[in-house]
Formats: structure tokens, sequence, C-alpha cells
């Protein structure tokens, strides 16, 4: 139904995207040797007798699986279907296609090795224990398309019982890539972050997990509103809620998005297309902000938000308008970070340096090679420039810089580095990584 639906309506591209993952070998990954084996000698250290030597010492002392194998650059993109894309409860098998192109961007952006692995459960314990089971096989997991709350229970157990990275995506990559949005775009507006009145247009997994991230990087409690298919989310509403909810729960008056658009002066949706009436612009505040996220559709095009407010700084999910809010400037740089200093956990300060990194970024002067990549003259932070483009390469340096030391800084680093030689490497890194898209 989802195949015939989207040819029905972009015939020429949903075949184009058909053909792309099925033309010659099956889908858009494949596992490669790193070392040589093409020889009786090279065989006997890849396998039997030689592996054994590695198998003795890592027995001895098990992190040494980060010294003898691939498991220190090697994460694993899980998965249970349950709510992928636009696409709703499609299950692990179709959403695999996802997991794939997420184990891409991993390895094109941050040069990182996927297993994408879709668990055939919808309960939380299948999916915590599978997890569990894997840890020493990889050096993180990367939680993906999980609906709520399960999604909640899944990461907070697994951040509480494993020793390595843990992060759902959905919500922490948005959280951290609109936070820097959110940065930018207030110093665009000139306002305070302590002084703006926030409205979240949507109560899912990624509106409550950025509502949180916006609150440590300064909005003020009571200046945030979050607003669900039920209407404001107030201190006594007993209908649709759980404790994740909860947690935003406000004393005020207000019960419907009209009424607490009324003075806002950011409006973040998460939630589905044409969600935001062009109309309810004009109730917020003057030079308002409006995050229309929703994918592949936003709440509300820039166009419609334009005409409604043409001092409105407006950011889409989509990379056909300025200003896209993309999971890509983060998750595969935040991993970079934490790999390298093997960290036990990505935590709420390393979350937080990723999206103040990319938010300095964003004000320093674009390379020529970013801007031709983009097919425009030039990139000036501003109203239609808000974010860093996931092509510059100075994005890995920056974010996973800025990671590693927050992890060395809080105590989760177990291997610290010097970050002026890392940062070295890691520029090597994003030059090799641009020659090998060009």
């Amino acid at each position: 139904m989802i195949s015939a639906n989207a040819a029905a309506v972009h015939p020429s591209r949903a075949q184009a995207a058909l053909e792309y993952h099925r033309s010659g070998r099956k889908g858009k990954i494949e596992v490669m040797p790193t070392k040589p084996c093409c020889t009786q000698a090279d065989l006997s250290l890849a396998y039997t007798p030689g592996v054994a030597e590695p198998c003795r010492e890592i027995a001895k002392r098990p992190e040494l699986s980060f010294e003898f194998t691939a498991r220190g650059n090697l994460v694993a993109v899980v998965s249970n279907g349950t709510r992928v894309l636009g696409l709703g409860n499609i299950g692990a098998a179709a959403g695999k296609p996802v997991m794939e192109g997420k184990a891409v961007l991993f390895k094109r952006f941050g040069d990182i090795d996927v297993f994408d692995l879709e668990v055939n459960s919808e309960k939380a314990e299948d999916v915590i224990k599978f997890c569990q089971l894997l840890e020493p096989t990889v050096g993180g997991i990367n939680l993906e398309d999980i609906k709520t709350p399960e999604c909640f229970l899944i990461e907070e157990t697994l951040r509480r019982t494993m020793g390595i990275p843990i992060m759902h995506d959905d919500q922490h990559g948005t959280a951290i890539v609109s936070g820097a949005a959110l940065l930018g775009a207030l110093d665009v507006v000139g306002k305070r972050i302590d002084e703006v009145n926030v409205v979240f247009l949507g109560a899912g997994a990624a509106g409550i997990a950025c509502a949180g991230h916006y609150l440590r990087l300064g909005v003020q409690p009571e200046r945030l509103l979050m607003v669900d298919t039920k209407g404001v989310i107030y201190a006594g509403r007993s209908e649709d809620m759980n404790l994740y909810k909860a947690r935003f729960a406000r004393e005020t008056e207000r019960r419907s998005l009209a009424e607490a658009l009324r003075g806002a002066d950011v409006v973040v949706g998460l939630s589905t297309k044409g969600a935001l009436p062009p109309e309810m612009l004009k109730m917020m505040a003057p030079r308002p902000i409006v995050f229309a996220l929703a994918n592949p559709d936003p709440e509300i095009t820039p166009e419609d938000a334009r005409e409604s407010r043409s001092d409105v700084v407006i950011a889409t999910g989509r990379s056909d308008y300025p200003n896209q809010v993309n999971n890509v400037l983060g998750f595969p740089f935040v991993f970079r970070g934490a790999l390298d200093v093997r960290a036990k956990a990505i935590n709420e300060e390393m979350k937080l340096a990723a999206t103040r990194a990319l938010a300095a970024l964003a004000k320093e002067p674009v390379p020529d090679s970013v801007c031709q990549a983009y097919g425009v003259k030039t990139l000036t932070f501003g109203p239609g420039y808000i974010l860093p483009k996931p092509f510059d390469p100075r994005a890995l340096v920056w974010v996973a810089s800025a990671v590693a030391g927050a992890a060395m800084k809080t105590g989760v680093a177990q291997q610290p580095v010097d970050l002026a030689e890392y940062s070295a490497r890691l520029e090597s890194l994003g030059k090799r990584l641009m020659a090998s898209r060009s």
C-alpha cells in the first residue's frame, strides 16, 4: 500500500527509489575485510591458528576487544520498526531500508561501521535484552524508529545497565540539531533564550526529548508549553497522559494550540503535515521562530509561513528549503567523538556540547567548496542560514571534538585524547571523506 500510494503521487521518484535499492548488489551496504587474506600465511593469521592469540589476550583482559577487533568503530543501529519515519508501525523487515540508510550516513559522514539489526518484537523487554546481549560485539548502540512510550523505557534501561554509548536518535539527534538551530535563530532575531516563550506541537519521543534539551540550554520551565492531539498539557490533565508528558504539565489556563501560541516567540512542530495553520502565526510575538519538522511534509510550509508573517525565521526537516534540521548533523559526529575516547555513555553534557559546537560553526565563514556543493555563491549566517550544512567537513571536527572534550570533562571517557591532536586527526578524516564523496 505504501509503494502504491507513493507511486500514485510521484511515480518517477518512487520507481527511481525502488530501482536504487534493488539494482546490482541488493540493498545499500556490504561488509569488507580490512586485512589481507590472499595467501596461506594470511589465512593462518586471519583464522586458525593465528586468531587464537587475540582470543587468549581478550579472555584475560576483555577491554582488549577494542584493540584486536573492529568493536571500537562499530555501532549497532537497532530498531523494531514500530515507528518508521512517517510510515508508522510497518514492522522490522519493512524498516530495514531505513536502518541500512542510517548505516550509509554513519560511514559517509563519520567513517563509522554499522550493523543494522532489526528486532522482530514490539515488546520493550525483548529489545532491551537483545541490546544487552550485544554489548561484547559493538562500541555503541543507536536506537531507531521505536514507538513511544517504549522507546523511553528501552533507552533509560540500557543507559543504566550497559557500559557503552547508547542514543535514541529520534529523540536526541533531533534535540541536538534543533537545539543548535534554536540558538542560531535566537541570535538572528535578537532574543535571549531565558526570556522566550516556547510552544511544542507534538508530544512524542522527539518532542519530549527536544523540550528537555531546550530547558538544559536555558529555556525557563514556566515559559514552555507542550501541545498534543488533546490540546495543552496542563497540570491536572488526566486524558491521554503518561509520566513522560507529565514532566511538562504546566499551571496554565490555556487549553488549545491557538491559546498556547498567543505571544509565543518559538513554536517547534514535531507532529503532522498541516498541523500549524498560517493564521495562528499572527498570534505570535514579533520576529517569531517556527520549526516545522514533520517529515516529509512540514506542519506549515515556509511559503505559507512567510505569507502570514514576513518577519518569521523558519526551519524544516526538508533539504529543498533553507535551514534544514537534519539529524545527520548530529549522530555520526556524536558517536565519532564518543567512540574515539571510548566513552561509557553519551551524557547530557556531551549532547549540549554538540549543540553549541554546531551553533558556533554556523557563524563561521563558509568555505567556497561547501557553497559549491549546494549550488550557491555564498552562505552567510542569518535568517536563511542558522545551521551548518551536512556536507561541511568542519562539522565533523567541531562536533566530535566538542563531544570528546565533554566526555573527558565529565569522567565518562576511558581513553582520553589530546584535543589539539585529535582535531587535526579529524580534519584529515574529514578531507578524506569529502574526497570519497566527490
